[in-house]
């Protein structure tokens, strides 16, 4: 953390449970999001309880860290980004429980000044399994709860593998967006070693999204050259 602080970079952390916070608020890093729940779902009356019990145990974290953001996903993800409980279809009534538990989050936000986002992820490579997994799914649950406490987590490393078209994508969810999640396709690293994004990025300035862009993914190599690639990719003149 120091020394993504030091190169002029914020953080996020995903499972706060398994960090100890206070080393993490004495590096002096700045932390743009981290996981907003433990456990739960959005769809079963147990795992919703659970979830929003977990949400207000990360809204304690995110105060500790001054973290303004929180994520979250369609269900709770075990190892490998396994779903706990993968899901084979999404009823209609998984639909209205989504947007419920999703209100009942986004007024936890209220209070707490702070903001959810909800990520989308793919099934075809990472994540199978996991409900309202398409950004179209996760932008629908926005809309619907329609607080400013509640946005996407705009995944376009996801996006990409699962939908495609990004660049309508962007534009199609612009207001909604809360932050922007990259990595190249194949390989999930850094931008230059995958699939040109140059214009996917354009579109994100042409929107005027000026809100957080992390860099979920892995180094092809030496992890510097990896973060100047990333602040290259998205620095567009002004400052990374």
């Amino acid at each position: 953390m120091r020394r993504l602080h030091d190169a002029g970079f914020a953080a996020e952390i995903w499972n706060w449970t398994r960090h100890e916070i206070d080393a993490l608020a004495a590096t002096g890093a700045r932390f743009t999001s981290i996981t907003g729940y433990v456990t739960g779902n959005l769809t079963e009356p147990s795992g919703i309880a659970a979830l929003l019990d977990s949400a207000k145990r990360s809204l304690e974290i995110a105060d500790r860290l001054d973290c303004a953001a929180l994520n979250l996903h369609g269900t709770g993800l075990g190892d490998g980004g396994i779903p706990v409980d993968p899901v084979a279809k999404v009823t209609a009534a998984m639909w209205f429980a989504a947007r419920d538990t999703l209100a009942c989050v986004a007024e936890l936000g209220r209070e707490a000044g702070r903001v959810f986002v909800l990520e989308n992820l793919n099934h075809a490579v990472d994540h199978p399994g996991t409900p309202f997994n398409r950004a179209a799914d996760t932008l629908a649950l926005v809309e619907a709860v329609d607080s400013p406490y509640l946005r996407m987590n705009l995944d376009l490393y996801h996006a990409q593998i699962g939908e495609g078209n990004l660049i309508e994508l962007i534009r199609r969810c612009g207001p909604a967006i809360g932050e922007v999640q990259v990595a190249d396709v194949p390989g999930r690293m850094e931008p230059g070693t995958g699939e040109s994004i140059t214009r996917r990025l354009r579109a994100l300035d042409d929107i005027g999204y000026r809100r957080v862009v992390g860099l979920e993914g892995w180094a092809s190599g030496d992890t510097d050259t990896a973060l100047a690639s990333f602040r290259s990719a998205f620095s567009f003149g002004r400052a990374a």
